[in-house]
């Protein structure tokens, strides 16, 4: 009984596995991993809690709990867990399309659909339906991030010449700031060029050095050296030091815009959950360890509950700080806990220094953040090359995310997804065949037209299940082969794609026996596989068919059709 409770501890735990396994000699590097992944996502969360649009403080509230939380709840060992910007775009999406003005509203908002989000993966993991991320393409997530990233540099640009603008969208903004160009404060101006030409010419010409924080600590000087505030430059003001307390959202908050909370929830744990899963899939086989999906649909419920709770933001993985993390030696969530508990130690003894961080500095560094972070344009190039649907999608839903919000983005996307999904499914290929000459090799005649047909018979192949949605496809297509020839004799059916058949599957195959006895054919299949065989003998039809007339591959099927008409069968 102890051992049994033990081991379902360790499960529902992985972190206590983890450290009775723990090999001293991984302490090092852990600790310099977790180090270096704080210093990395200090800064950089500073910055993700601008693009929400919450208190700078907090974006390392939910920086330390997602961190901490994975840590003890996740699988991967070499998954950093926090804010990103793709989420910090969705949680900025839902507080506009909410209509709320102040920062407190928003904070408050923002912590309510982390919780909420929380709360779904966790109904995610306990009903095994990882696999809801699946319909989220890729396709979808690259348009509505890149459509969100256009969004937030829009948002910043303000930000850098100290100006106000007014508009619905993104592109109204834009117009109303070029229009304030001339109005702008020159110290303000300066102040956000050189932060530009910092960060950007530092990933350009020096990679490995964290842009963010090089960013950061020169905006700080730089206002304690040229007194910026003076100069008519705003500063991101008071930021406290300090931990935060656990609290509820107000309720009432959440169910007067239920609507867009439930919206910006799904969202959330659709591009949270996908990003996690293909990163700890990744770490995993690198490392050669198993990870667990559905552990891990607990882990991010556990990350994002927690970081509702303590006041923060939606987290997920972020690639560039697991990265970092992997790089620098870290071989288990001991690093996670490092980078952590180091962000704790900023909030209750660092906090207060960001107070005087320029806003324009700020700007740069949400810039780089997203334009880096989310305009993926190698992978927009690429999708335009392998298949053009998937580029027009991502396309609607980058225009989707730009003169609609985010929020509607991401819908738009996944309906788009969605109905592809469903035009691929109800449109199966069911290419005819003809046999390679020489051989008993039947190939499909599109890809090789030299191949030998044969006038009283036909091969084709269904390459896909047979169910409800692919029934009356297939149906037509045995109709259509059925008056393509008057010397027609019979049908082959080339079962080898065909790995599932529902109850209408198995009717319409009855179906199509009545239809080609009709035109006088005679129907036969082959390589039938044995799932499916055991459907359509549950069926009866098998039964109708005859058993005779179901082989073992194409070749036998026609030439056992061919010896029916020569009458040598």
């Amino acid at each position: 009984m102890g051992q049994t409770t033990s081991r379902r501890g360790r499960t529902l735990v992985p972190l206590i596995g983890q450290l009775r396994a723990y090999d001293r000699r991984w302490l090092r590097g852990d600790l310099v991993a977790g180090v270096a992944v704080a210093a990395l996502i200090v800064p950089k969360n500073l910055g993700y809690a601008g693009i929400a649009g919450i208190p700078l403080e907090n974006g390392l509230y939910a920086a330390a709990a997602g961190a901490i939380l994975y840590a003890i709840f996740g699988t991967s060992r070499q998954i950093s867990m926090g804010p990103s910007s793709g989420l910090a775009a969705i949680a900025a999406s839902a507080v506009i399309a909410a209509g709320l003005t102040t920062e407190q509203d928003a904070a408050s908002l923002v912590a309510g659909v982390t919780l909420v989000s929380g709360l779904v993966f966790l109904v995610v993991a306990l009903l095994r339906m990882g696999w809801i991320a699946q319909f989220l393409s890729r396709a979808v997530v690259t348009g509505f991030l890149f459509g969100a990233a256009i969004d937030v540099v829009i948002g910043e640009l303000p930000k850098l010449t100290g100006t106000e603008v007014s508009g619905s969208n993104p592109l109204q903004e834009l117009w109303s700031w070029l229009g304030t160009l001339g109005d702008g404060n020159e110290a303000t101006a300066i102040v956000g060029v050189v932060a530009l030409v910092v960060v950007f010419g530092l990933r350009r010409i020096a990679p490995q050095v964290p842009g963010a924080l090089v960013l950061v600590v020169g905006g700080l000087l730089a206002t304690w050296l040229f007194d910026l505030g003076e100069h008519g430059v705003a500063l991101v003001g008071d930021v406290p030091s300090g931990l935060p307390s656990l609290t509820v959202p107000p309720l009432d908050l959440l169910w007067h815009n239920a609507g867009t909370v439930s919206l910006a929830a799904v969202a959330l744990v659709l591009v949270g959950f996908s990003q996690t899963a293909g990163d700890a899939r990744s770490f995993a086989a690198r490392h050669r360890y198993p990870i667990d999906i559905d552990q891990e649909s607990v882990a991010q419920a556990m990350a994002n509950t927690g970081a509702g709770l303590f006041q923060g933001m939606p987290v997920s993985t972020s690639l560039s700080a697991s990265s970092l993390n992997d790089h620098a030696g870290a071989r288990s969530s001991v690093a996670s806990l490092t980078s952590g508990f180091m962000v704790v130690l900023t909030l209750l003894f660092l906090a207060p220094l960001f107070s005087d961080l320029p806003k324009p500095v700020l700007a740069a560094l949400i810039i780089e953040a997203v334009v880096m972070g989310m305009m993926d344009v190698p992978e927009m190039r690429r999708l335009a090359r392998v298949q053009r649907f998937d580029f027009w999608i991502a396309v609607a839903a980058l225009a989707g995310a730009l003169v609609f919000g985010v929020l509607v983005g991401v819908m738009i996307g996944i309906g788009l997804s969605l109905l592809w999904l469903v035009s691929v499914a109800t449109h199966p290929e069911m290419p005819a065949l003809g046999q390679e000459a020489g051989t008993q090799v039947f190939r499909e005649l599109t890809q090789h037209p030299g191949d030998e047909q044969f006038p009283e018979v036909v091969a084709i192949r269904l390459d896909g299940g047979l169910f409800f949605a692919t029934a009356d496809a297939f149906e037509d297509r045995i109709r259509e082969v059925s008056n393509s020839s008057p010397e027609l004799t019979g049908i082959v059916l080339d079962c080898e794609g065909v790995n599932f058949m529902d109850s209408q599957g198995a009717a319409t195959m009855d179906d199509v026996l009545r239809l080609a006895e009709d035109a006088g054919l005679a129907l036969r299949l082959a390589r039938l596989k044995p799932a499916v065989r055991a459907v359509l003998e549950r069926d009866g039809f098998i039964a109708r068919l005859g058993a005779d007339r179901v082989h073992g591959d194409v070749y036998r099927a026609v030439k056992a059709q061919q010896d029916q008409v020569s009458g040598t069968e």
